[in-house]
């Protein structure tokens, strides 16, 4: 059963590292998500910049990333405490995936699909609680205060829940929040990092999940040399254009 858990939990790492919003975002607008607005290989950065039908699927398969591997690990009856660290893999692989030189997304789909897996009621709570943030532009405060919450609810709320065990479940969110956290805080540096003090990065990063407070600027960065999000969408499109004409010529 240890090696069944081993090789769970690298291959949840392994199915987390798949950058979905970074395959996404190249084959639809032939753009690297990572060199534009937040920077993160997450849905909300692939619906802002390059499409929001296509953020759909990106939706689904961060979700599944830790729905799926957790609910493999129930199937095999393995302990809550190791369930958890499965879908701990899921989420580091998302955040620092293998594939993309350690450089992803937050894992905040990939978190929910964990809870999903646990308790879907709370699930939906921590939910409800992330998208009241959003006609604010404050998601990222709002998936905070609902990853801080999800112990607090997972111990306290665990029978109206169904959750059984809620003390090592309660530890497992514990740390799932403290992972967000340390990636919040070891995102890449940006041309903004230097531009405020060190405190107040700090306490950026950690409630606002950037390094400066203006959003609209820090979601509207675009590669050295590129004016706009805009312009350079135009740019790939017409370089797809362009090599759909050579590759006709060619077929010919």
């Amino acid at each position: 059963m240890v090696v069944g858990f081993i090789f769970l939990a690298i291959g949840a790492y392994l199915l987390g590292s798949v950058p979905a919003a970074y395959l996404i975002a190249k084959w639809s607008r032939g753009i690297d998500v990572r060199q534009y607005g937040s920077g993160n290989v997450g849905t909300a950065n692939v619906f802002t910049v390059a499409s929001k039908r296509w953020s759909i699927p990106v939706i689904i398969f961060d979700l599944g990333k830790g729905l799926l591997p957790v609910y493999v690990a129930q199937l095999l009856q393995l302990p809550v405490y190791q369930q958890v660290i499965v879908g701990m893999a899921a989420i580091s692989g998302h955040n620092w995936p293998v594939f993309l030189r350690f450089n992803g997304g937050r894992g905040v789909l990939t978190t929910l699909g964990i809870v999903f897996a646990f308790a879907p009621w709370l699930g939906l709570v921590l939910l409800a609680i992330a998208v009241a943030f959003l006609p604010f532009g404050k998601f990222a405060f709002g998936t905070l205060l609902a990853l801080t919450m999800l112990p607090t609810f997972s111990w306290f709320l665990a029978e109206p829940f169904g959750i059984t065990k809620s003390r090592n479940l309660t530890i497992g969110f514990a740390a799932i929040l403290l992972l967000a956290i340390f990636r919040r805080l070891t995102a890449p540096r940006t041309s903004f990092t230097d531009t405020v003090s060190t405190r107040q990065l700090i306490i950026n990063r950690v409630l606002l999940d950037r390094d400066i407070r203006d959003r609209k600027a820090w979601i509207g960065r675009t590669p050295p040399g590129v004016t706009s999000i805009e312009e350079s969408l135009e740019e790939s499109f017409e370089e797809s254009l362009e090599q759909q004409k050579s590759k006709g010529k060619s077929d010919q």
